[in-house]
């Protein structure tokens, strides 16, 4: 490099914008927030069809030995789809996707894998106890973020 040229930053590594300096991002938040996650749960059903039909072989074919491997990779599905869509490079899962929406964390940046993981732990077991009316949340406050997004240090908003 010659002394006249500056480093060029990659674009991976240029600040995102903040996601609370324009109201746009949470405009019809709450909608397409409870549509993604409707088209996320019948993602996951096919998906756990899938894995219990190749379960199911693997089942027979391993004369019930693998049946505690079998269950724990099926408790795990779950997580592991939320946890590789969010921490992945689009930030989202594919309900998230198809409504335009994704995960950011509070300097704008995108999450990693960690901070996936923890915000999809923290939004089970939060839904898990309160059957659900942790859900009401959103309702409450104008960023529409629910307590998991908040407990995580997480916003969700549309991509513009």
């Amino acid at each position: 490099m010659s002394a006249r040229t500056l480093p060029v930053t990659p674009p991976e590594h240029v600040p995102a914008p903040d996601p609370f300096s324009d109201l746009r991002f949470f405009d019809g938040l709450l909608l397409r927030r409870m549509l993604a996650y409707l088209v996320d749960i019948m993602v996951l059903a096919g998906l756990l069809v899938l894995f219990w039909v190749a379960g199911g072989i693997l089942f027979v074919l391993s004369f019930g030995l693998l049946l505690p491997v079998i269950l724990l990779l099926a408790g795990l599905l779950q997580t592991l789809y939320h946890t590789l869509t969010i921490g992945g490079p689009a930030s989202a899962t594919l309900g998230m996707r198809l409504f335009s929406v994704e995960v950011r964390v509070w300097n704008g940046g995108k999450p990693g894998y960690l901070q996936a993981l923890l915000h999809t732990v923290v939004f089970y077991i939060s839904v898990s106890f309160t059957w659900g009316l942790v859900l009401l949340w959103p309702l409450f406050n104008n960023r529409r973020r629910c307590l998991h997004d908040m407990l995580c240090g997480t916003v969700v908003i549309r991509r513009l």
